[in-house]
């Protein structure tokens, strides 16, 4: 049930960021969360969009992307609720390479997007535990 998370390479210089956004965005794809990490020569942009396949086809004439699937957990939107998530996955040894999440006001929900090293294994545990896990199209219910 993993999620499918977009990474593009971007030269770390004024309006790259701005071009790829704006690309994406013009072309009616909604970007559904997104975060940015940069080093000192380029950033490396995570998406998570409305569509995959279309949003791809986009950034292949533009800059360097690549697929991933990475976890998204579903959760109430108040205090502790990310840290009962977190337990869980440290209980089960299960090591987090990075995260990052969203709210959906509308919903009072929000969702927790991980990159772990076994994607199956982590949603398996999660699901033990009454974690809901999501997949691309669980996502557009949430937003």
């Amino acid at each position: 049930m993993a999620i499918t998370q977009l990474s593009v390479y971007l030269e770390n210089k004024p309006g790259t960021l701005s071009q790829v956004i704006n690309t994406i965005s013009d072309a009616g794809i909604n970007i559904r969360a997104l975060s940015l990490a940069d080093t000192r020569d380029f950033g490396i942009l995570r998406l998570i969009v409305s569509d995959v396949q279309a949003t791809r086809a986009i950034l292949d004439d533009q800059a360097f992307a690549t697929e991933t699937e990475v976890i998204a957990v579903k959760m109430s939107d108040k205090a502790g609720a990310l840290g009962n998530i977190l337990k869980i996955l440290e209980d089960e040894s299960i090591n987090i390479e990075y995260t990052y999440a969203f709210t959906s006001p509308s919903r009072e929900q929000a969702c927790v997007v991980f990159r772990v090293g076994d994607t199956k294994a982590a949603e398996k545990v999660l699901n033990t535990y009454g974690e809901i896990t999501l997949n691309d199209e669980d996502l557009k219910d949430l937003l």
